[in-house]
C-alpha cells in the first residue's frame, strides 16, 4: 500500500509536518518494503489553494492514504473526492507514522479538522495589520503635511 506522509524533510527520519497543504515535502512509502520517495510539495508556496494542489500531487503518485497533521477543507474534499484515506493527529517521523498506521494505531478522519488558510504564514504579513497607517506622516511628530521645519 503506497502511504503520503507530509514531512519537513525528504526521509524516513524528518518529522511528520503538522501542515498538509504547505508542508515542505511528501513522503511517499511502501508499507510492504518501507521503500520511500520523497517530493518536494510545490504547492505550499500557492497564493491560495494549496490543500487542493497538494492533494492532485498526491493522487497522482497512486496514494491510497495520506497521514498528516492536520487537513483543511478544500484538501480534504479533493482527497476524498480522489479515494484517498486521510489520518490526522499523526507526529513523530515519518518512519513512526507509518509504522503505527500499519499496527492499526492509527485512525482515519471523517471531517476537515482546520479551518481554511491554516497553514499560511511564514511573517509574510498574513495579518496583524490594524490598518492605522494614514500614508502622509501623520501621527509622527511632524508639522506642515510630513516636512519638517528649520528652526
Amino acid at each position: 500500500m503506497k502511504v503520503a506522509v507530509s514531512a519537513v524533510g525528504p526521509s524516513l527520519d524528518a518529522s511528520v509536518d503538522p501542515r498538509f497543504g504547505r508542508c515542505a515535502y511528501f513522503v511517499i512509502v511502501d508499507t510492504e518494503t518501507m521503500q520511500f520517495e520523497a517530493l518536494e510539495n510545490q504547492a505550499r508556496y500557492a497564493g491560495g489553494g494549496a490543500g487542493i494542489q497538494a492533494a492532485q500531487i498526491v493522487a497522482s503518485k497512486g496514494v491510497q492514504v495520506v497521514l498528516t497533521g492536520q487537513v483543511g477543507p478544500n484538501a480534504y474534499q479533493a482527497l476524498s473526492a480522489a479515494g484517498i484515506q486521510i489520518v490526522t493527529g499523526v507526529y513523530g517521523t515519518v518512519r513512526e507514522a507509518v509504522m503505527k498506521f500499519k499496527s492499526g494505531e492509527l485512525k482515519g478522519t471523517s471531517a476537515p479538522t482546520v479551518p481554511m488558510h491554516y497553514g499560511m504564514g511564514f511573517g509574510m504579513g498574513m495579518g496583524g495589520g490594524r490598518g492605522m497607517g494614514m500614508g502622509r506622516g501623520m501621527g509622527m511628530g511632524r508639522r506642515a503635511g510630513g516636512f519638517m521645519q528649520a528652526t
